[in-house]
C-alpha cells in the first residue's frame, strides 16, 4: 500500500509501484529521490486499446490528489468514455469559450442553427437581412461582451418610431443572438431586456396595425360579374375567382397542384407544408369550383407540370400578376384611394360571415387560422368540414349573385 512516507523515501531507479486503493493508478520514480510521476493505466472503451494517462508529478500532485483524479477517470470509464479523449474534449470546449465572437459572427452562427426551422425561404431571408440592414453596420464588429443596452438602443433609434414592426422584429432577433451568447458563456445575460427604457414609447398595436386593403363584401358580386366574368378569359381572373370562393391565401391558390385535389369528393386537402400555421387544412369545393378546376386542368400540359395555374415556364404565377389585374380593373377597397389586394378578400369573406351571423369558430376555421388558446386547440378534434361546406356554398351564392 502506498503512503506519503514511502513515496518521500523512494529512490531513483526504483521499480514502478501500483496503488491498491485506486484501481489503475501507478507511480513511476524519476531521477530525483522522493519524486515521480503518476500514471493512470486503463483500457479505452472508445478505442479498446490500452492507454496511459498522466495525472501529474509527485510531490506537486500528492497521493490523495492522484487517487481522486484516478477515481474520476474510472467513473468516466464506467460511463463508456475514454478519460484522455474526454479531457481533450474539455480543453477544446474551454478554448472555444475563449474565442469570443463579434455580434455579426454570433448572429450568423445562430442563424445557421435556426435556419432549418423556418417556415419558408422568405422568412429565412428576412431574418438575416434585417440584421444586415440595421445592426451589422453599427455594431457587427463589436465583441459581444462589450455590447451594452445603449449600443442596441443606438441601433434601434432610427427605426423605432418610423418602422415599429421592423424595429420590434430586429430587437427580438438581437435578443435571440445575445441569449445564445449567454448560453455559451460569452456574456452573463442579454442586455435587450432593458433596452426599451432608453427608447421613446412606440405607438400601440391598435395604432400601428395597417390592414390589407379589402373589397367591401357588398361589392364582390358586381366585381365578379363585371370583371371576372366579363371580357377576355385570363388565368389571373380564374385564380382570383378561386381565391375569393375558397377564402384561401394567394400563395396557396397560386401553388395549387393537381395531386392535392380530390375532385370526386369535392375536397382540396392542403398539406401542412405550404400552410402558414404548418397544419393540414381541408378546403370544401362546391360543384361549381370542381368544374372550374377541371377546366383549368384540361388547359395544362399535365406531362410538363403538376401546377393547376402555371406560367409558360411551368412555375407558379407571381402575386404581382394578381395585384396588376386588380389595379388594371381598379378594384376599389374599403380604404379610400386604395386598390383592393388579393389577400384582402379573406377579410372580405370574414366580414360577410360576421354580418351573416356565422359562428366565429366556423369562420376562423374556414380561414385556417390557428386557435391561440392551447387548451381549446387541444380539445378540438374536428375541422367542421360539413358545416363549413354549407357556409361556403352560401358565400358562393352571394358572390355569384344567385
Amino acid at each position: 500500500m502506498l503512503t506519503d512516507t514511502k513515496l518521500r523515501k523512494i529512490k531513483p531507479g526504483h521499480k514502478p509501484l501500483t496503488d491498491t486503493q485506486a484501481k489503475g493508478l501507478h507511480f513511476f520514480p524519476t531521477a530525483t529521490a522522493g519524486t515521480g510521476k503518476w500514471i493512470f493505466r486503463f483500457k479505452s472503451p472508445e478505442t479498446t486499446k490500452r492507454r496511459d494517462m498522466g495525472l501529474g508529478s509527485y510531490p506537486i500532485t500528492g497521493l490523495q490528489d492522484a487517487r481522486d483524479l484516478a477515481s474520476a477517470a474510472r467513473r468516466l470509464l464506467e460511463a463508456g468514455k475514454d478519460s484522455i479523449e474526454e479531457r481533450a474534449r474539455t480543453v477544446e470546449n474551454e478554448k472555444h469559450k475563449l474565442i469570443v465572437p463579434t455580434f455579426e459572427e454570433a448572429a450568423r452562427r445562430v442563424f445557421g442553427n435556426l435556419k432549418p426551422g423556418f417556415r419558408n425561404d422568405k422568412h429565412i431571408q428576412q431574418w438575416i437581412s434585417s440584421l444586415e440592414a440595421h445592426v451589422f453596420p453599427v455594431i457587427g464588429r463589436v465583441p459581444v461582451p462589450h455590447l451594452a443596452p445603449a449600443d442596441f438602443a443606438r441601433v434601434l433609434q432610427p427605426i423605432w418610431l418610423k418602422k415599429p414592426e421592423t424595429a420590434s422584429r430586429v430587437k427580438q432577433r438581437c435578443d435571440v443572438v445575445m441569449k445564445w451568447c449567454a448560453a455559451n458563456g460569452f456574456i452573463v445575460a442579454s442586455p435587450l431586456s432593458v433596452v426599451t427604457q432608453l427608447l421613446p414609447r412606440q405607438p400601440g398595436l391598435r395604432e400601428r396595425v395597417v390592414h390589407q386593403p379589402a373589397m367591401r363584401w357588398q361589392d364582390v358580386p358586381s366585381f365578379v360579374r363585371d370583371v371576372l366574368h366579363a371580357g377576355r378569359l385570363a388565368r389571373s381572373k380564374v385564380i382570383l375567382e378561386v381565391l375569393i370562393l375558397t377564402a384561401c391565401r394567394s400563395g396557396e391558390v397560386r401553388g395549387m397542384r393537381r395531386e392535392e385535389l380530390d375532385l370526386d369528393q369535392g375536397i382540396w386537402p392542403l398539406p401542412s407544408e405550404p400552410m402558414k400555421a404548418k397544419v393540414a387544412h381541408r378546403v370544401p369545393l362546391s360543384p361549381y369550383l370542381v368544374q372550374l378546376l377541371e377546366r383549368s386542368l384540361t388547359a395544362v400540359d399535365q406531362a410538363e407540370t403538376s401546377l393547376v395555374f402555371p406560367t409558360t415556364k411551368n412555375t407558379p404565377i407571381s402575386d404581382m400578376t394578381l395585384t396588376k389585374a386588380l389595379r388594371d380593373h381598379k378594384a376599389q377597397s374599403d380604404i379610400p384611394s386604395r386598390i383592393a389586394t388579393a389577400h384582402g378578400f379573406r377579410s372580405t369573406f370574414r366580414d360577410w360571415a360576421s354580418e351573416h351571423r356565422y359562428p366565429r369558430d366556423l369562420a376562423e376555421r374556414a380561414l385556417a387560422h390557428t386557435i391561440k388558446n392551447a387548451t381549446e386547440a387541444a380539445n378540438h378534434r374536428t375541422d367542421l368540414l360539413k358545416q363549413r361546406r354549407e357556409m361556403m356554398l352560401e358565400w358562393e351564392n352571394w358572390v355569384m349573385g344567385r
